[in-house]
């Protein structure tokens, strides 16, 4: 997660190799710092996680396969900015 400093409600974030804006204003009593993990959805953040959640969180949705792998290829392609 990087804090874009021209609007600092938002956030880059990398999923699966996908890189988005999302907002973070939900987390904003939070002190999310560059390096964070979040656990978003449908492009906003709603929690900061520690790395073993993040971990186990993935682990969880790339067992479910095809399944993952086709929705990870619609965001990929929804894509607004490639990084």
């Amino acid at each position: 997660m990087e804090i874009l400093t021209d609007h600092p409600d938002l956030a880059m974030v990398d999923v699966s190799g996908v890189r988005r804006a999302i907002n973070i204003g939900l987390l904003e009593e939070e002190s999310l710092t560059p390096g964070d993990w979040i656990l978003i959805h449908v492009g906003f953040a709603l929690s900061k996680i520690d790395e073993v959640e993040a971990k186990a969180a993935l682990d969880f949705l790339e067992s479910i396969g095809q399944a993952y792998e086709d929705e990870i290829a619609a965001f990929r392609e929804s894509m607004i900015e490639k990084g």
